[in-house]
């Protein structure tokens, strides 16, 4: 690797030829603080918070944008002399005169990237007064957004662009007047927005977040008519220590239902059952395809983030879905039937919540064709997050809780089940259900590390028994485009998708806890979260869904067989097509 040498603040590196000045302090452990900045995102030098000065050939020193301003070979960088520090300042202070300051009511207090600045510098309020701007609120879906805290950093634009390549948002209009928007000012409920919330997590601000929904869980909690369950997501366990400042990768499982058993639900149980379910129907479903011509390829339908893009995006192959519901859907649905009918419960009683990393989940669970009792599956969905605030909002010491275990008849999950939140992880749970049941025999070795990793486009082939069945993966709906346009033109040729709209699948999902902009340049979050599911899934007693004696039970009293009628008619639903507009 080619290296320039470069002084940081009178100490010379040598940094790989073709780095910025931000990339090159960074790996010298020096920070610079950005606002706008997002590696591989976003990276327009808008927010001027990252200004250093550079001396180049010994000629005067000069203000730039650390950002996108390359190293040279015997530059010398200052990151914190008194200029800088003062110009920052005022940048501050310019973004705060137009700036909503209610933080003690923001849901990013505390977690604010410019308050965070702000301290550290010591701006307490902005000397520029005059004209500010005023948007009304939209809170019409599950993502809310308030320019009155916008700072027009463009991250959530990018990410949405180039990302996710969807782009239902955008700056518009010029100089004050400046603000994101939708096209002719639309609202987001109103444009092939999916609702994945990658705009929220790129968010430095209180600018986009999700509705929260959590008063109507207190609400329920306090009434005694109700039965109140929740079932929690594999990767929320893999992330809700984040919110109570744990390390990225901290398997908080025990403490999380220790925790929702002190808020006071009913019962506690683990989504991971149902994900063991959605493979036996899934798996089930393609095997049937395979033999009877059905649609090819198949693809998941777990991520309802995905499920909404195809429905804009690519109405054509809405035939190509499985119709298998979510894991947070089925969910529901067993516990407002089978289960319902052993505890001779009205499902008009129970109150069904679901522990997510997701905000596509929220507009999921209004979705038809999710009402297999009569009334809906699921009747709130929150996020990590939302969970986060509830247990700080009861007054609960999540640090000093002692482990808790799932309550039973739903504690029993796979670990296929669990790593169903990192991308390939549905894909390799149904790889090793398939594989058992075409070949007859149990598999000497689970692992198909071909669909692992957080590459954006994964193809694998594997053959079982006589059969050939080649598959792709792919997480981010940039990457989904790419694939299936690929499919389309024939340059492909597979029999089962994995799509989740997340880039990473669910530990990077929109409803995670929020990291700054720092922590995500120098840390794969995506890679750290999955680990803790494979980690579980390595150190499992039961690896495959089949094995889930918890799922047996649930088709040998209630269901009958995989896609039987009535399998069809709880855990199985339809699609729309919605085009663009």
């Amino acid at each position: 690797m080619e290296t320039v040498n470069v002084i940081i603040n009178g100490t010379s590196y040598a940094v790989p030829k073709g780095s910025t000045v931000l990339e090159a302090a960074r790996a010298a452990h020096i920070d610079i603080p950005t606002l706008c900045y997002l590696k591989d995102i976003n990276e327009i030098g808008a927010c001027r918070l990252c200004l250093v000065e550079v001396s180049e050939g010994g000629r005067p020193f000069r203000m730039v944008t650390a950002c996108v301003f390359p190293v040279s070979e015997g530059m010398v960088v200052k990151t914190n002399s008194p200029k800088i520090a003062a110009s920052r300042k005022m940048n501050l202070e310019l973004l705060l005169s137009n700036h909503d300051k209610k933080c003690l009511t923001c849901v990013r207090s505390t977690n604010c990237e410019l308050q965070q600045m702000c301290r550290d510098y010591g701006v307490e309020e902005s000397t520029f007064n005059g004209e500010m701007t005023h948007y009304e609120i939209e809170a019409d879906g599950p993502i809310i957004r308030d320019n009155n805290k916008c700072i027009l950093c463009r991250r959530c634009v990018a990410t949405c662009a180039k990302v996710q390549q969807i782009g239902v948002i955008g700056a518009v209009d010029r100089g004050f007047d400046t603000h994101i928007a939708c096209a002719f000012e639309s609202k987001l409920v109103d444009n092939p927005c999916i609702n994945c919330g990658q705009c929220i997590v790129a968010c430095p601000v209180g600018a986009l977040y999700e509705r929260d929904d959590t008063d109507q869980v207190f609400e329920a909690l306090a009434d005694e008519s109700k039965h109140v369950v929740i079932c929690t997501a594999p990767s929320v366990r893999a992330q809700i220590g984040e919110c109570f400042g744990y390390q990225p990768g901290t398997d908080c499982e025990g403490k999380m239902v220790a925790a929702l058993k002190a808020l006071g639900f009913d019962g506690v149980y683990d989504m991971n059952l149902t994900a063991d379910l959605t493979i036996v129907e899934e798996a089930n479903e393609l095997l049937g395809r395979v033999k009877n011509g059905g649609a090819l390829p198949m693809i998941t339908s777990c991520s309802p983030g995905w499920i909404k893009y195809c429905e804009h995006y690519f109405p054509e192959m809405i035939d190509n879905l499985s119709s298998c519901k979510s894991p947070q859907q089925m969910f529901g649905a067993i516990v407002k039937t089978y289960y319902a009918q052993k505890m001779g419960w009205d499902p008009k009683d129970i109150f069904m919540v679901s522990a997510i990393p997701c905000t596509a989940k929220k507009f999921e669970v209004g979705r038809a064709d999710q009402s297999a009792a009569g009334v809906p599956d699921v009747d709130v969905a929150i996020t990590t997050r939302e969970l986060g605030r509830m247990i700080k909002k009861a007054g609960i010491n999540f640090r000093a809780l002692d482990d808790a275990k799932f309550d039973d008849p739903f504690a029993i999950g796979s670990s296929a089940g669990a790593i169903f939140g990192a991308t390939g992880g549905v894909m390799e749970a149904a790889l090793r259900y398939a594989a058992e049941v075409i070949s007859g025999k149990k598999l000497e070795k689970l692992e198909f590390n071909e669909v692992r990793g957080v590459e954006g486009v994964k193809t694998a082939s594997y053959k079982v028994g006589e059969m050939t069945i080649n598959v792709a993966v792919a997480s981010g709906t940039g990457n989904a485009k790419k694939l299936l346009n690929m499919v389309k033109a024939g340059e492909l040729d597979v029999q089962f998708i994995e799509i989740m709209a997340c880039p990473g699948g669910c530990v990077n999902g929109g409803g995670q806890p929020i990291q700054p902009a720092s922590v995500r340049m120098n840390m794969d979050l995506r890679e750290v979260r999955a680990s803790v599911l494979y980690n579980d899934d390595a150190n499992a007693d039961i690896r495959t869904s089949q094995d889930n004696l918890a799922v047996q039970k649930i088709y040998d009293e209630f269901l009958g067989e995989p896609n039987s009628h009535k399998a069809h008619e709880i855990l199985h639903t339809t699609y729309v097509k919605r085009g663009l507009y």
